[in-house]
């Protein structure tokens, strides 16, 4: 006879009925059950999938199988297979998440479409703790997460969360679990030691090196536990080496292309950019000339060091109640990317946090806080480092003398702007000098990006949420006489950030504070309800969540979200979901304030930008009306001011307004089954629809000024002098503003996976992800690139005991060529592949793992974005001892 589809064999029910126990204790895991790194049991009879529990999607511990919206779960088993040398890098090859390398310290996880290097639109929890960077509003990749030693299990929601999270998750959310100290007790210390950068032809080879330490107690009769963590880590990051023209065209009305364009602008290249360029009039033609810049690899250092460390206290009020303290803290030194490259340095970050939790009331509350120490900028270190070596003024002057000089000498137009440079440039700092080191030390401390390049911020984000099982505490008092078909819970959180203002990133806006002197803070509280049902018996599972949530400077938005799994079986399960969300706009997007290449950045929010919007034009119809202005003068033997009186109808008035929150409406329909004798083979898919409106993007618009600063009013009586003071850089007040796009768009995608157990320990898998811009109404151009590729597949195969005590893992990785936009560059990201790969062994006794690996064994060197550095393999040998 068979019940649910499964055969009643009471040995399949014990295994099951085990797993199941061992899976729903937080904290615990089969692999707890034996010394950390003993061997793999390869004869487990057990179910492979049948008993495994999630949280994130839903909230509640739900079965993996059952949960109503897609749901990833990468266990310590799957950790333990994979060649990535973290836990982190793992996810790279989880379905439906695509991963970004600004740094070999800093990877940034997102899921369906909409990529950036700063992805505020993707959370990450670690034990339900948000570990986000105050002041960017994302988190730097790990560096305030758990080491590998410590992490128990990671599980990502691919999709919006922001009904239940209320976190901007309007894309994902990945929460990674830490091993609690009452289950697994004892000291371990691992030794990660490998080199990077073979082959490399902007570097030699450099050591990789990784040291992380735990040790966990348990004390006073069972009732009080300590963890402690520890990692150190040393390497040399991957280096941004492309040197692409940005702006080949710049030229192109005198025939100057390639070398011999004098406005060139390589990517990986600053102080040249469109800011850094002026017209000059040589020969009775206009040229577009640039300061000629440094390379990134000359204005930072590639040093990377990660020191981190985190200690815990649990205590068990009771056998279902308990109580933990934790707290962590990381010091960085690596590469950050936003629109612009930064050189992290001495920069600290650090959480405290209180947690409760038991079967009916979850709460937590921490403060996490931010300060940049002595990062910098790296665009605004290459600009001033020009300036302050010779004004743009008088390199300007010496430019033109000289190229004047050299048409007398009768060389090609090429040869003049060269020898021109080359007089202009004289006693220019060079890299590597000490006056060069001097400058750039000095420059690294001057917090004005005008003058200077430093980064210096202080933030605060103080967080506080409850959730309450409404339904598990009225059986409780009700003696279970409560439905047990009916879920009940109720959840509420609050938020505030708090900036001190540094005078050049943020200042307070408030009427009536002290700009300078005055704390900026930013709030906002919210809350859900979610009912759900479980009917016919147990085979069709509904549940609805209402969540509102009311931010500062803006309106409540309410948020639903219903869905429906139909389980015909308990080894097949058919979901179906309807949700909404809402992203805020970060501190950065609605407050920043900063002066960035001669051109303000500031946040949307009407209290900063407030008159801006209305007295600005396009930056883009600013520059075809001077580049028609150019062809006028050089092509067709106009005067200036006969090109701009024939030009200026070009010129368009910025329509864009203040900011207003992303919304976001996604459909998802999934498969999820467990098939085969004790549900050896996984199978996986979904699909997904999603409407995005009121992208929040920036715009460039710039302001007419007269000589003496004054706003030149937007009116079509002015529009010859907002012509000729927009011909000329000192004619416009320049201006980088966050705002919303008016486009509405529309994306589909959807990803299947297989994942099989073979009876000997062999685990193979496979998986393939799609992702579609379907189309854009009323297109801009503002909103967020897609930044996404159509296909991306991953392939695995390991087996923890393959021969006695040897294992391995090996995964494959391939994704589409895809279009990348950002404020950096644009263009086409070529199509890649990575093969990982590692051997282990592993001694019982003593307890003590080596792992021998690499990332991208190949050594085949590919960019994940554009403007990003080139990255090429990583080997490592991993040494772990579980010393008691």
């Amino acid at each position: 006879m068979r019940s649910n589809g499964y055969p009643r064999q009471p040995t399949l029910r014990r295994h099951i009925a085990c797993f199941s126990l061992l899976m729903v204790v937080p904290g615990v895991a089969l692999a707890q059950l034996r010394p950390t790194l003993a061997p793999a049991d390869t004869i487990r009879k057990a179910p492979i999938v049948l008993g495994d529990v999630v949280v994130a999607a839903s909230k509640v511990k739900e079965s993996i199988l059952k949960s109503p919206v897609t749901v990833e779960k990468l266990g310590l088993r799957e950790l333990r297979l994979t060649p990535a040398p973290s836990f982190f890098d793992a996810i790279e090859h989880v379905k439906g998440v695509q991963v970004i390398t600004p740094s070999l310290g800093f990877k940034v996880i997102n899921a369906r479409g909409f990529t950036n290097t700063t992805n505020v639109r993707f959370v990450q929890l670690v034990d339900g703790m948000d570990n986000q960077a105050p002041h960017l509003g994302a988190p730097i990749g790990n560096a305030m997460g758990p080491s590998d030693l410590d992490i128990q299990s990671v599980e990502i929601v691919p999709g919006t969360a922001a009904a239940l999270y209320g976190l901007n998750a309007i894309n994902g959310l990945a929460n990674f679990a830490t091993r609690n100290p009452f289950m697994s007790e004892g000291l371990s210390v691992q030794q990660k030691t490998g080199l990077n950068h073979v082959n490399d032809n902007s570097t030699g080879v450099h050591p990789y090196s990784e040291t992380s330490l735990r040790y966990a107690k348990v004390l006073i009769s069972d009732k009080l536990a300590l963890k402690l963590n520890a990692t150190y880590l040393r390497g040399y990051d991957w280096i941004a080496d492309n040197y692409t023209d940005i702006n080949p065209n710049g030229n192109a009305t005198t025939g100057l292309f390639g070398d011999d364009n004098p406005a060139k602008d390589p990517v990986s290249s600053y102080g040249n950019e469109s800011s850094d360029r002026s017209n000059l009039t040589l020969g009775g033609k206009t040229y577009q000339v640039a300061r000629t810049g440094y390379r990134e690899q000359d204005v930072t250092d590639y040093t990377l060091q990660t020191i981190k460390t985190d200690g815990a206290l649990h205590y068990k009020l009771n056998s279902h109640t308990e109580l933990a303290y934790t707290y962590r803290f990381s010091s960085l030194d690596n590469i950050y990317q936003r629109s612009n490259r930064f050189r992290l340095q001495d920069y600290r970050v650090q959480q405290h946090g209180v947690s409760l939790n038991n079967p009916v009331v979850q709460a937590r509350a921490y403060l996490t806080r931010e300060n940049t120490g002595q990062s910098y900028n790296l665009r605004s270190m290459a600009e001033n480092l020009e300036r302050s070596f010779k004004p743009d003024a008088t390199w300007n002057q010496e430019y033109t003398a000289a190229w004047n000089a050299a048409t007398q000498a009768g060389e090609t137009v090429a040869q003049d702007h060269a020898t021109a440079r080359a007089a202009a440039d004289a006693g220019r700092l060079q890299p590597g000098t000490p006056t060069f080191n001097d400058r750039l030390r000095q420059l690294q401390n001057i917090n004005n990006w005008d003058q200077g390049a430093a980064l210096r911020v202080q933030s605060d984000l103080i967080h506080a949420e409850g959730q309450v099982n409404v339904a598990e505490a009225l059986r409780r008092r009700l003696n279970g006489s409560f439905p047990q078909w009916l879920d009940l819970l109720a959840g509420a959180d609050h938020r505030t950030y708090v900036v001190v203002p540094d005078g050049n990133y943020f200042r307070n806006p408030e009427p009536g504070k002290d700009p300078l002197g005055d704390n900026l803070t930013y709030s906002k509280t919210g809350g859900f309800v979610q009912v759900g049902a479980h009917l016919w018996q147990d085979k069709i599972r509904l549940t609805a969540t209402g969540r509102a949530d009311k931010n500062d400077y803006f309106s409540t938005r309410f948020n639903p979200r219903l869905t429906a799994v139909y389980s015909p079986t308990q080894r097949h399960n058919f979901r179906l979901s309807y949700q909404s969300g809402y992203r805020f706009p970060s501190l950065f997007e609605g407050f920043s304030n900063v002066n960035s290449g001669q051109v303000q950045r500031v946040g949307g929010l009407r209290v900063m930008s407030d008159g801006v919007f209305e007295n600005s034009y396009l930056r883009t119809s600013i520059d075809a009306f001077n580049a028609a202005v150019t062809r006028g003068v050089n092509t067709s033997g106009l005067s200036r001011a006969q090109a701009i009186q024939q030009n200026q109808g070009l010129l368009q008035k910025n329509t864009y307004t203040y900011l207003k929150p992303e919304y976001i409406k996604s459909l998802e329909l999934g498969y999820k089954a467990a098939l085969l004798p004790e549900g050896r083979l996984l199978v996986d898919v979904d699909f997904y629809y999603n409407s995005y409106r009121d992208f929040i993007a920036q715009v460039e618009a710039y302001v007419p000024v007269t000589s003496t600063g004054e706003v030149i009013a937007a009116t079509g009586t002015n529009l010859n002098s907002i012509a000729t003071a927009l011909s000329a850089r000192a004619g416009q007040s320049r201006y980088r503003l966050w705002t919303n796009s008016k486009s509405q768009v529309y994306n589909y995608g959807g990803s299947a996976g297989v994942r099989y157990s073979f009876l000997q320990g062999y685990q193979a898998g496979a998986n393939v992800t799609y992702a579609r811009l379907d189309r854009t109404t009323n297109s801009d151009g503002l909103e967020d690139g897609f930044n996404t590729p159509r296909w991306a597949y991953n392939l695995s195969l390991g087996n923890e005991q393959a021969y006695k005590h040897f294992g391995f893992g090996l995964n494959y990785h391939w994704q589409d060529r895809y279009y990348s936009q950002t404020f950096l560059v644009n263009g086409y990201v070529p199509a890649f592949s990575s093969l990982d790969a590692q051997v282990s062994y592993a001694l019982p006794r003593p307890q003590l793992n080596f792992k021998l690996g690499a990332t991208n064994v190949l050594n085949k060197y590919y960019y994940s974005f554009l403007g990003g550095p080139s990255v090429g393999g990583l080997y490592y040998l991993t040494v772990t001892y579980q010393v008691f």
